[in-house]
């Protein structure tokens, strides 16, 4: 019983804890997920035309990804002027993504990595299960599912597809201000 136990303990570890992670000047992998319209949003489409940030999140209308998410609409503006694309990772459905959005005023894609695809392609730890919140948006109760919750990450990507920077320990209210730190240095 205890082996067993134990080999379950460690199979479980195994698949939330990647044991190896994208690093700065590797290639990023390729990608696929539904953005927050429903359309397939392809890194091979975006790759090389600008600077692409990927931020992982855990979930949509919670505080902290809520703060980052709400940073990086306030600096739009400054980022695309500097050629810079951001797009949000989370296991949120494409409807709760829609949500997000129109309550915060988002101004960039938000991808649904419902079963942790990408979050995994990068190395990024993710669990996967159902995990429900309900919020209250426009004086109305609201359920969102989720179906898997990934660490919060964020990964820079330059024209040539090359990771230049990557950071696994994100302060979710600091990282638009970091990344646009990271953004001026590179250029």
């Amino acid at each position: 019983m205890r082996r067993s136990c134990a080999a379950l303990f460690a199979l479980l570890l195994f698949a939330v804890s990647p044991t190896w992670a994208v690093n700065v000047g590797e290639s990023a992998p390729d990608f696929e997920a539904a953005d927050d319209t429903g359309k397939p949003w392809k890194s091979s489409e975006h790759i090389g035309k600008n600077i692409l940030v990927v931020y992982f999140y855990p979930a949509d209308m919670t505080g902290g990804c809520t703060a980052q998410a709400c940073g990086y609409r306030d600096k739009m503006e400054t980022f695309k002027a500097d050629g810079v694309e951001v797009v949000g990772v989370s296991g949120d459905s494409v409807a709760n993504h829609q949500v997000f959005k129109k309550a915060h005023d988002l101004n960039f894609a938000l991808l649904a990595d419902t079963e942790g695809k990408v979050a995994k392609a990068f190395g990024v730890p993710v669990s996967i299960g159902d995990k429900l919140i309900t919020k209250q948006i426009d004086g109305k109760s609201v359920d969102l599912l989720r179906k898997a919750t990934a660490k919060r990450w964020t990964f820079v990507i330059d024209k040539n597809g090359k990771i230049i920077h990557k950071d696994a320990q994100v302060k979710a209210k600091q990282d638009p201000a970091t990344i646009q730190a990271v953004i001026a240095k590179a250029k």
